[in-house]
């Protein structure tokens, strides 16, 4: 069964690696080919969660919780997975929402900062799952560099989940002003 959850991630990965990539794009050109990437975007992250999905899910049966919790590295590789899941899953609902109005102006920056933070997720979960099948990348010398050694428990500082709770309320807020203003 494991060797499912390893074919599995390979779909998402792919998928969301091309809407990182189909943002960046589009962020940067507003060329015939670049728009049409643009228009492809909801579907195809669409099929990412939907498989990102799965794997998460098949990922969850083949490991056994209390064996996946009980190791800093397995704790790291749930908690990005779901990040990552759940973060793409917030690109897609902005790109449905927004549509083609998500390219216009400053939007396009935040659509573009959004691809690069999935595609950071995406890469944190990608690494630590290497290094609990077996197979590390470089990219954990990346972190090692950053100050975090993949194998303890990431934890984020209370001041940072202070902010992190500041600014989702502030956002929250700018929804309601900026929806109420219509």
């Amino acid at each position: 069964m494991v060797a499912y959850h390893h074919l599995l991630v390979h779909f998402p990965i792919a998928l969301w690696t091309t809407a990182a990539l189909m943002i960046l794009w589009r962020a940067l050109s507003d060329g015939a080919l670049a728009q049409a990437a643009g228009r492809l975007l909801t579907p195809l992250l669409a099929l990412s969660i939907v498989t990102g999905f799965i794997a998460y899910v098949v990922g969850l049966s083949v490991f056994p919780f209390e064996t996946l919790t009980s190791s800093p590295l397995g704790r790291n590789h749930l908690t990005a997975a779901t990040w990552a899941l759940a973060y793409w899953i917030v690109v897609l609902v902005t790109s449905w929402r927004l549509g083609e109005a998500v390219w216009i102006g400053v939007r396009r920056w935040i659509m573009l900062g959004l691809g690069a933070l999935g595609g950071i997720l995406l890469t944190v979960t990608g690494a630590l799952g290497g290094h609990l099948s077996g197979s590390p990348s470089a990219v954990s010398q990346i972190f090692r560099l950053l100050g975090w050694e993949v194998y303890t428990t990431f934890y984020v500082p209370n001041f940072m989940l202070v902010l992190l709770i500041v600014s989702a309320l502030a956002l929250i807020g700018l929804g309601v002003a900026g929806r109420d203003r219509r």
